[in-house]
């Protein structure tokens, strides 16, 4: 006689999991955040695409700004990148900005002004990703979709002592058959919005990297890695991403009136599309690059500047330039008043705020 299937935990886990952290953050989960309790999928989205390793501290500021100057898709799919870039500028990985603008046009484009209702078709966008489609589904359209950003898969792998190495495509797909198994049931469709933003709730101020707070955590009494002892184990991802370095001298010239020059940057590449102070790769290529009329010159102090897979060793260069002639054909003197509003690289509003 063969013997019935061992249940996985997912499965074992499934008949009380979505209740109870439903339930909790009834009575317990953040319900202030701007684009909670909402479901206007270009809230939802926009605050989806901001909160991508970004802070909700950081986010709050950009979010309401950026409603107060697109408060709808079709205003945002209007505007030029360069003013994207200017709201966004701060907020760093700036290919989310670039997504999101094309995102809202192709909403307008494609569908006529509104959001798809289902995690399919919002896939289909530029920048949206399952995780991010999911989450506009359920909390949008309370579609039975399942979220599984990093909060989530901490959660998730924590409770099922998932140890297999989700840097593997086969591992992180089995994750996501677990998260779909506990989802609340089909018939239970109310369910999902706040059991969704339970998940997120519980990764976000419970269930942290380090030093978790399990005796506040609703489901502690399931939790696999808590019975093993072993919470910072999970999730595993072993393989680490290659790490570079690059030098670069950066070229900070001022005119005679206290204008600061930029160049906007090519289309791809470090600092796509955003507006810069010029980039060499040498301080002897920096100074050829000046014309007579630059006759002052300091080095000023070095510094490394970190991005998601490379040290940037920054040499920023002060030049003092006479009169106002331009110094390369692809750029242009800029008042403060102006390169405020411009998407700029981070160092680059670093230097120039120092350098008034």
């Amino acid at each position: 006689m063969q013997s019935e299937p061992t249940a996985s935990a997912a499965q074992r886990l499934a008949p009380t999991f979505a209740a109870r952290i439903a339930g909790w953050q009834a009575t317990h989960g953040r319900s202030h955040l701007p684009w909670q309790n909402t479901r206007d999928p270009y809230r939802v989205w926009l605050s989806e695409v901001m909160l991508q390793q970004t802070q909700v501290v950081t986010v709050l500021g950009y979010f309401t700004r950026f409603l107060e100057k697109f408060p709808t898709v079709l205003t945002l799919a209007a505007a030029t990148e360069d003013e994207v870039f200017g709201l966004w500028s701060g907020l760093g990985y700036y290919s989310r900005a670039r997504n999101m603008h094309r995102c809202a046009q192709e909403v307008v484009e494609r569908f006529s002004g509104a959001f798809p209702h289902t995690a399919a078709q919002l896939q289909t966008l530029p920048g949206i990703g399952r995780s991010t489609a999911a989450a506009i589904a359920a909390f949008c359209f309370g579609e039975r979709v399942a979220i599984l950003d990093g909060n989530v898969k901490r959660v998730l792998t924590r409770m099922l002592a998932f140890g297999d190495d989700l840097s593997v495509a086969a591992n992180e797909r089995a994750l996501w058959n677990d998260a779909t198994t506990l989802l609340p049931p089909a018939d239970e469709p109310a369910e999902i919005t706040r059991y969704t933003q339970g998940l997120m709730d519980l990764g976000a101020t419970i269930c942290l990297p380090r030093k978790p707070t399990c005796l506040l955590c609703p489901v502690s009494d399931a939790c696999a890695a808590l019975r093993e002892g072993a919470l910072e184990r999970y999730p595993v991802k072993l393989r680490k991403l290659r790490r570079s370095s690059e030098s670069l001298w950066m070229l900070r010239a001022r005119d005679s009136k206290g204008r600061a020059w930029l160049e906007k940057r090519p289309a791809s590449g470090i600092w796509a599309g955003l507006y810069s102070l010029p980039v060499f790769e040498s301080r002897a290529a920096l100074l050829e690059a000046l014309p007579s009329s630059c006759n002052t010159v300091q080095d000023e102090v070095p510094f490394v500047h970190v991005l998601t897979h490379k040290d940037l060793h920054l040499h920023p260069v002060k030049v003092e330039c006479m009169g106002a002639l331009a110094l390369s054909d692809h750029g242009r003197w800029f008042d403060a008043h102006e390169w405020t509003e411009l998407g700029l690289p981070a160092p680059v509003r670093k230097l120039l705020v120092a350098g008034g």
